[in-house]
């Protein structure tokens, strides 16, 4: 079989005007393990990945429904009624609180398939309202009122998908205020599933005193030509921040080594000076891996560790912990956790970023920041200059990186190589560990762990389907 694989050929050649309409309903692709299976080598991935929209629509249809997605923070729909809409993978949810539950369902009412919400966030009371035929559905999702309800057989409406009311997603868990949800209705737990990287979210919790986040207002949302996982690697790409970032954080270094003097350094100064870090700093950084595709950078050190110190914060957190566990708390300094598929946490700065994936060549990127309960508010400050430093449409820094997904995203429809290069300290047998594994900084073993996730979801899902499918004949 060719390595440079086209799926759905008949697609290919006979359909290559497809409306966006057809685009948004035709998501059954045909994949075979065979095909998955062409579209690696050691330590290369072929260009396919990211280009091809038929492997975009395969994704949708197998991984992230297999993956465990973050929906939201408990935080955001604190009172009954309470609703965030969001999207997992492709499928339009809406997320809301009912009395002392978060509950997430589809987004559509089960009637005709109108979306019943299309703000990002609302109060809906204690009922939501198709806007269409004014069907009504409580806040735990069941069949509240139908107008005119003549007509309808009691016993066969009830029998019906309609009356049971609003589609659940069924499989949710609220993991200290973090909801997460798996559509696949059979698959790998969340526990297994994460396993020890939710030692991530632990830490950026325990650095409130209180033990509790809240989100701090609307996220930054940044469009991105590119396909999803090109995000993904790079947030644990640690040769290109000295490079790709030289015009930005550069041109900052530069500037206040000329006019700072010996004066403090000010906050932007502070954040954006270690991007310009040398190879030997990330080098020593680490790389930490776990199975499944997470990992992070940042084990010893990281472009957290020199912030300065924010006045009577640590008090605060030994009253609250003790001063073993206090120090043991803050002297984490990891920089970019990756929860695979799409999630990045930055723990000592209390950020999330989102990876929405829209089309092969279309992200969309949410940055979320998180308030510490009962902490100063200047530890709010800094992670919202962050945000808007580095994570904003009106980032020098978030520039940088968006030029060289676009370029890379350009670049992979030229012809000559089929493979994207990801062999840097490439050992063998490198997957075979218990638990956890540490690198050097600069590995590309954090890359390599997410593709080889890719691979093991994709294949379950469609041994999966297979199987549904040969019991069916």
């Amino acid at each position: 079989m060719q390595t440079g694989l086209k799926l759905l050929e008949v697609s290919n050649k006979l359909h290559h005007s497809v409306t966006m309409a057809e685009k948004m309903t035709s998501k059954q692709v045909n994949i075979t393990a065979e095909q998955v299976e062409a579209l690696f080598r050691p330590g290369e991935a072929h260009r396919d990945l990211y280009a091809s929209q038929d492997i975009f629509r395969a994704e949708m249809q197998h991984l992230f429904r297999q993956c465990w997605l973050y929906v939201g923070h408990d935080s955001q729909v604190p009172n009954r009624g309470d609703y965030i809409a969001t999207e997992l993978a492709d499928q339009p949810v809406l997320m809301v609180r009912d009395r002392e539950e978060v509950k997430v369902f589809h987004n559509r009412c089960p009637h005709k398939g109108t979306k019943l919400v299309l703000d990002a966030a609302g109060q809906a009371g204690p009922f939501f309202r198709c806007p269409y035929h004014a069907w009504t559905f409580r806040t735990d999702g069941s069949l509240r009122s139908i107008p005119h309800p003549q007509g309808y057989d009691e016993e066969r409406l009830h029998e019906s998908a309609a009356g049971c009311g609003l589609s659940p997603v069924e499989n949710l868990v609220n993991y200290r205020g973090f909801i997460f949800a798996r559509l696949a209705s059979q698959g790998i737990d969340f526990d297994a599933f994460f396993g020890g990287s939710l030692s991530t979210l632990d830490n950026m919790i325990d650095r409130s005193p209180e033990g509790r986040l809240s989100v701090a207002g609307p996220p930054l949302r940044y469009m991105h030509r590119c396909n999803w996982k090109m995000l993904v690697e790079n947030q644990t790409d640690t040769c290109h921040p000295m490079v790709a970032h030289e015009s930005s954080a550069g041109t900052v270094v530069d500037l206040w080594s000329r006019i700072g003097g010996n004066s403090k350094k000010p906050m932007a100064v502070e954040i954006y000076a270690p991007f310009l870090s040398d190879y030997s700093f990330y080098d020593k950084m680490g790389i930490r891996i776990w199975p499944n595709g997470h990992g992070h950078t940042g084990v010893t050190q990281s472009i957290h560790s020199n912030y300065s110190e924010i006045p009577g914060y640590f008090d605060q957190m030994i009253a609250a912990y003790g001063r073993e566990r206090a120090e043991a708390i803050l002297s984490e300094s990891r920089h970019n956790t990756v929860f695979f598929p799409n999630i990045m946490v930055k723990g000592p700065i209390q950020s999330l970023r989102l990876f929405k994936p829209l089309a092969a060549d279309r992200t969309l990127v949410e940055s979320w920041i998180f308030r510490l309960d009962g902490a100063p508010d200047m530890l709010l400050e800094r992670t919202a200059a962050y945000n808007r430093l580095i994570n904003a449409p009106t980032s020098i820094v978030g520039h940088d990186d968006l030029e060289m997904y676009e370029r890379a995203q350009e670049g992979l429809s030229a012809g000559g190589n089929d493979w994207v290069n990801m062999q840097r300290d490439m050992q063998a047998d490198e997957m075979n560990f218990d638990g956890e594994k540490v690198v050097i900084g600069t590995s590309e073993l954090q890359m390599r762990n997410q593709f080889d996730a890719w691979r093991k979801f994709m294949l379950e899902s469609i041994q999966n389907a297979d199987h549904k499918a040969g019991a069916g004949a």
